[in-house]
């Protein structure tokens, strides 16, 4: 299994499926590193639908924040699966905290494990400028994020109606 993949792709992709298929190809077992919280009723069975669509193969660690930590933890002998790259953005930003130091602490942390890593998050780049501050800035820090990952990735997919189309490594030279 590669070291480190990113699957990217819109909201019901099929990303989520994808990876966890990946995670597990490798030992059968894998860690689900989950970013988001569940604030709410909504969330709290969107979290559920996760759960019960994962069996006993899967260790859960929760990590809306300190990602770096939660890939140092579980640095062991089983794939990880950070779901999702977005909510943690999200997370961050909402809470006032430096998402692009953050990142830099990913990237390095990322560039020093050893058990392989998968990592989904939104492609939220391909529609129309957010009306709001708050939302351009979640969209922009999003891309920028997305970008850094996929270039610290061995290899990136993106999803589209449940087909994933692998875009790295890819043959242009740029």
């Amino acid at each position: 299994m590669e070291k480190s993949i990113l699957i990217t792709g819109g909201a019901r992709s099929g990303k989520s499926q994808l990876a966890e298929k990946l995670a597990l190809r490798a030992t059968g077992q894998a860690v689900y590193i989950a970013t988001s919280e569940a604030l709410d009723d909504e969330m709290k069975a969107r979290i559920a639908v996760h759960r019960a669509r994962r069996g006993p193969e899967w260790h859960d660690y929760h990590a809306p924040f300190n990602l770096s930590q939660a890939l140092i933890d579980t640095d062991q002998d089983h794939p990880r699966l950070v779901d999702c790259l977005t909510l943690w953005l999200s997370n961050l930003i909402l809470a006032e905290r430096d998402w692009q130091a953050a990142t830099q602490v990913l990237l390095d942390t990322l560039s020093i494990q050893n058990a392989p890593i998968v990592f989904v998050t939104n492609e939220v780049g391909a529609g129309i400028v957010p009306e709001n501050k708050l939302a351009r800035h979640f969209r922009d820090a999003a891309g920028l994020l997305n970008q850094q990952i996929a270039a610290a990735s061995d290899t990136v997919y993106l999803c589209v109606s449940g087909q994933p189309i692998k875009v790295k490594p890819n043959d242009i030279n740029l």
